[in-house]
Order: C-alpha cells, then sequence, then structure tokens
C-alpha cells in the first residue's frame, strides 16, 4: 500500500480551530461540502459542521514498488522509482478520488511499463531521463482532476536478468577491445606519419643547405675573380700611365734600336718587320 500522507489527523470541531501552515482541512455542513479552512485561526458551527479531510499541502514522496516491465527487443526488467506529489486543489484531492496516493502510484506503474515497451535495452539506459520526463506528463494528464500535481519521477533501480547482464559485459570488452585496437593503429600511423614527415624536413633541409653552400661558392668564385681581374685591370692602368711618361717611351725606344742591330748576327735568316721606321 502506499504511504499517507502526513497531516495532523481529523481534529474534534469545538467551535474555536487553529489550523496549521501547510494544511487545508476540508468542512462539510450537514454531509456538504461547505468550505476549506486555511491556516490560522477559524471558527465553526459544532455538530453542524464537521472536518471530513485534511489535506497536507507540502512535497509528498511515494517509492513506486518494483516491478516488472519488457522492452522493445523482449527484454524483461525490474525497475522501481521514487514518485514526488504536491496537492494544488484540496476539493479535489478530497472528492475527486478515493486514494490519491494509491491512484498515482499505479498510474506511474503503467505508465512505467508502457513507456519501457517503447525503449530498447539499450536506449533504456541512455535515455533516463526522457523516460522520467514521459512518465511526469502522462502522470500529470491524468492527476490533474485529482487536485494533484507530479513534480518529477526518478528512476532508482534497473535490475536486469543475469544472462542479459552477461551478454552485456561482453558486449563492453568488445567495445573497450575495439577502441584499443583503434587507438593502437591510430597511434602507428600518427607515428609512421610523424617518421615520414621527419625524413621529408631532413632531407629538404638537407638540399636547402647543398644550395646555400653552392651559392656561398659561386658567390666567392664570382668575387674572386671580380677581385682578379680589378687588380689586373689596375695593373694594366699603371703600366699604360707609367709608358705614357717620355722617359720611359725613350728607353723603351733604345732598348728596340739595340735589338734590332742584333738580328743579322747569330743567323743568316733575317725577319724585319714591316713598320721598321717607327
Amino acid at each position: 500500500p502506499a504511504p499517507r500522507r502526513l497531516n495532523s489527523g481529523l481534529p474534534m470541531n469545538i467551535g474555536v480551530l487553529f489550523v496549521p501552515q501547510q494544511e487545508a482541512w476540508v468542512v462539510e455542513r450537514m454531509g456538504k461540502f461547505h468550505r476549506i479552512l486555511e491556516p490560522g485561526l477559524n471558527f465553526l458551527i459544532p455538530l453542524l459542521d464537521r472536518i471530513r479531510y485534511v489535506q497536507s499541502l507540502k512535497e509528498i514522496v511515494i517509492n513506486v514498488p518494483e516491478q516488472s516491465a519488457v522492452t522493445l527487443d523482449n527484454v524483461t526488467l525490474q525497475i522501481d522509482g521514487v514518485l514526488y506529489l504536491r496537492v494544488l486543489d484540496p476539493y479535489k484531492a478530497s472528492y475527486g478520488v478515493e486514494d490519491p496516493e494509491y491512484a498515482v502510484t499505479q498510474l506511474a506503474q503503467t505508465t512505467m511499463r508502457s513507456e519501457l515497451g517503447k525503449l530498447s535495452l539499450d536506449r533504456v539506459f541512455r535515455e533516463r531521463e526522457s523516460l522520467n520526463a514521459n512518465i511526469v506528463d502522462a502522470i500529470n494528464q491524468a492527476s490533474d482532476c485529482w487536485g494533484i500535481r507530479c513534480l518529477r519521477y526518478e528512476i532508482k533501480d534497473i535490475h536486469v536478468p543475469p544472462r542479459v547482464k552477461e551478454s552485456m559485459q561482453m558486449q563492453v570488452e568488445a567495445e573497450r577491445r575495439k577502441r584499443a585496437m583503434v587507438l593502437e593503429s591510430e597511434g602507428t600511423r600518427e607515428s609512421a606519419i610523424n617518421v615520414a614527415e621527419g625524413q621529408k624536413q631532413a632531407q629538404i633541409l638537407a638540399s636547402e643547405a647543398e644550395k646555400a653552400e653552392q651559392i656561398n661558392k659561386a658567390a666567392g668564385e664570382a668575387n674572386a675573380m671580380l677581385v682578379k681581374a680589378r687588380a689586373k685591370a689596375e695593373a694594366i692602368q699603371l703600366l699604360a700611365a707609367a709608358l705614357a711618361q717620355a722617359p720611359a717611351s725613350l728607353s723603351v725606344a733604345e732598348q728596340y734600336v739595340s735589338a734590332f742591330s742584333k738580328l743579322a748576327k747569330d743567323s743568316n735568316t733575317l725577319l724585319l718587320p714591316a713598320n721598321t721606321g717607327d
């Protein structure tokens, strides 16, 4: 049986009554509903007025007993939960249903079985929040005429048959091995890519170094040739400047005449230049 709501019981009508906070007392006059007493001081007519119901306006916690439910893939589960209620309309809670707590508990159980039948076993564990929300919506649609509002519903435990649990464990282990193999293969691939990238970078750096060396060597040879050419040009310019002077020209002319006079002394063959008179 569902637990009863906590209240102060049905008090006797002594004419002057003090209603505790968060409680609503339903008064009947000569067997007919008269009014609802608010917290604080209230006055009633003895013998005519009677306090028929005492409704607690606090939030109520009800344990939903464990029950069997079959999922979409024909797996039988044992599920229990916790239901949180609150009385919003004391009149409807008193006259709308005989036992509001029991009615809401039964409605929660039937709704839970109906919602679980729409889901597979894997989705039951993944969509617990949506399952709780669907159960709350279904309960509120039916309990509105009872003056009770379902605030939330929480599934406590889900018991799976032993064989199904073993198969789930095997599936989990297989998934873990699969992820481990995938991670290992990805690590091997990343390692090979890193090695190839390293070799590529090394070859690029080596070719760039060789290229820079050849460029530097060519630049050095070009600079050396340029320096030699400049030195030779400067030497020629200095020699030409020296020959352009008169004493130097006279000395060269004297040596020319002296050499020309010795042409026929050593051999009978004589070669004369065309410009002998120069």
